[in-house]
């Protein structure tokens, strides 16, 4: 179908600006912390808090985020949902996905953990799967200071933060617990920019995220050697089975379309449960504008009422 009108109107007011791999990696950054102000007010959490614990380079940041008391009684303890943010793991912050934190909170009646995870280039490839693997364990051996189950624990994250849920759960089951409920993976990422995906082609340019911005952050991120290791891109790993279920969110207009997409369709095939929706008329991104454009609110109503369901399936389990 054609772009959503209600998305392409976000990208006709975006259409003057310089591409992002045409920009130094500071104002990159700058510009899409900008774009903060522009973006629809997220549903209301109970409590938003922040700590600091010990990370494999160094502090790492974690921003807590508490849903309402459940309406049919409960105040907790709650699922636990380990969130990392996309943006090619060179830009964007806790601060950048805020809203989206709290939209997967309150929706899908979770604590959120979102991780402020090491960038590149000043750290490249494996930091960030190694302080998203360190939070993950760390979020399941303190699940009662934050009022969470650790039998209900989930990882997710849009884009590069979709690589990097897969790659925790890859690991996980690698290198021993803790046990996960599910991986939400949102027009993740999952091979790197070389791999042979039509949808690099058919959307290389014109729909936000182009083809030379995901080999900007490659280049930025993983050297070519890194790039075909299971850990900086999950396609590459030669067994998917005894994985938590997925639910693979694409997009129609999005170069990351194609492996997404072949990521679940591997998952589903060594037996992992997987559901994959395909979102058309949307492009990469378009989650950032649930309560502003109708098919993202309803991709994040998908994405919560998802999180419920594989929650509910864990309730009392070892």
């Amino acid at each position: 179908m054609p772009v959503d009108p209600q998305i392409q109107a976000i990208l006709d007011k975006a259409a003057g600006l310089p591409p992002t791999h045409t920009l130094s990696v500071a104002a990159a950054r700058a510009r899409y912390e900008a774009r903060l102000d522009a973006l629809p007010p997220p549903a209301p959490v109970a409590a938003v808090a922040e700590r600091t614990i010990d990370g494999p380079g160094g502090p790492l940041k974690l921003r807590i985020y508490t849903p309402e008391g459940d309406p049919a009684g409960g105040g907790g303890p709650f699922p636990l949902m380990v969130f990392f943010h996309g943006s090619g793991f060179v830009l964007c912050s806790l601060d950048t996905h805020d809203g989206m934190c709290r939209n997967l909170c309150a929706g899908a009646g979770v604590v959120v953990v979102s991780v402020d995870y090491r960038l590149a280039p000043e750290h490249r490839f494996p930091a960030a799967p190694d302080d998203c693997l360190a939070a993950t364990r760390w979020v399941a051996a303190h699940a009662a200071d934050l009022n969470g189950d650790p039998a209900r624990l989930l990882v997710a994250g849009d884009s590069a933060g979709g690589n990097l849920a897969a790659v925790t759960a890859l690991r996980i089951r690698e290198e021993g617990g803790p046990k996960l409920a599910g991986q939400l993976l949102m027009y993740p990422a999952t091979a790197h920019c070389s791999a042979d995906m039509p949808s690099y082609a058919e959307n290389a340019e014109g729909y936000g995220l182009t083809r030379a911005t995901m080999e900007w952050f490659w280049a930025h991120y993983a050297s070519p050697v890194d790039a075909q290791n299971p850990h900086a891109a999950p396609l590459a790993a030669a067994d998917l089975s005894r994985l938590p279920p997925a639910l693979v969110q694409t997009a129609e207009y999005d170069p990351l379309r194609d492996e997404g997409e072949r990521y679940a369709r591997r998952l589903a095939e060594s037996g992992v449960r997987v559901d994959m929706t395909r979102w058309e008329g949307m492009n990469h991104g378009f989650l950032f504008w649930a309560g502003h454009v109708d098919a993202a609110t309803e991709a994040m109503r998908e994405a919560c009422a998802w999180v419920r369901r594989v929650t509910r399936q864990n309730v009392g389990a070892p």
